[in-house]
């Protein structure tokens, strides 16, 4: 038999049970009674009375975050769609505030992005844009502080996430940038080219200033060579002429023998008897002779003027 008093125990469990809630961390729990604010309970484990108060409402106090899509105009007439992301939180102190004060705060900071973003935007070309989109960040951050601190809510960052010019005009500074790039190449070609060109004239010159000393230290030693030969010659009896003689004659031969050798040599006709050295000993020596007489000649001269 079930004793008389086992419903009132019944009754008496599920008021204690009614009678406590608990309460997230980074949460706060807001209590009315009848419709009337009462407190706000904390996290951790709550006690309220049953039927008469109850949880109005359970607030974040996370860090949270809203992402606002912005178009507006440029100073140079483009538009441009900007997504402006703010991260916000409610004040510990505050959430009566943040709670009764504001029925949509998501609406209430849209309003406040859309008004700061167009009214500094329009004061700036697409490219400040870009390059000043943290100013732009700043003046959101300072506008929505000031506005929303007294409803409960900390802006704690603003940042321009996303700026989207139109298509044409994306396209229009593609092409822009690409003939700057193509401009900036083709003057690095042009300073390789002449690089280039001054290098090869500067070996050009360097090649025949070391052809013409090879040319000259060649004839040196011919002369040298020539000069031996003939010291050698009159040491066994032989005069400076008869040796000039022996010498242009063997000089011949071997030049007649070289130009045989190679058959790929150009056509020469060239006197193969050994008269023919003999003249052309002569002919250089009557044209020495010849040389040494118009010079003293013009020395004379030139004496005779002067005195």
């Amino acid at each position: 038999m079930i004793p008389s008093f086992a419903p009132l125990i019944v009754v008496g469990l599920v008021l204690i049970l009614l009678s406590f809630f608990t309460v997230k961390q980074q949460t706060s729990a807001i209590i009315e009674r009848f419709g009337k604010f009462v407190s706000i309970r904390s996290s951790g484990l709550q006690m309220k009375i049953p039927f008469i108060d109850k949880i109005a409402a359970r607030v974040s106090l996370k860090i949270q975050q809203l992402d606002v899509i912005v178009e507006t105009k440029t100073k140079d007439d483009v538009f441009v769609r900007l997504k402006i992301s703010v991260q916000y939180k409610v004040l510990p102190d505050k959430v009566y505030d943040a709670f009764y004060k504001l029925d949509f705060p998501h609406e209430q900071i849209t309003s406040y992005v859309f008004d700061v973003v167009r009214a500094e935007v329009p004061k700036m070309k697409l490219d400040d844009v870009f390059e000043r989109k943290d100013d732009i960040a700043n003046a959101v951050k300072r506008e929505l502080n000031e506005a929303m601190l007294d409803y409960g809510y900390d802006i704690i960052k603003a940042l321009v996430t996303d700026i989207d010019p139109d298509a044409q005009v994306k396209e229009a500074m593609n092409r822009i940038n690409a003939a700057e790039r193509e401009k900036v190449a083709a003057q690095y070609e042009g300073d390789a080219q002449r690089i280039l060109i001054v290098e090869k004239a500067k070996a050009e010159a360097e090649s025949k200033r070391l052809q013409g000393q090879g040319i000259a230290d060649q004839r040196r030693e011919i002369a040298r060579g020539l000069e031996e030969s003939v010291e050698v010659l009159n040491g066994v009896g032989i005069n400076s002429q008869e040796a000039s003689a022996l010498i242009v004659v063997t000089q011949h031969y071997d030049t007649l023998q070289s130009i045989g050798e190679h058959t790929n040599s150009n056509l020469i006709l060239l006197p193969n008897s050994p008269q023919a050295g003999s003249d052309m000993l002569n002919n250089m020596v009557a044209s020495f002779s010849a040389s040494n007489q118009i010079g003293e000649a013009m020395k004379k001269k030139n004496k005779e003027l002067g005195g």
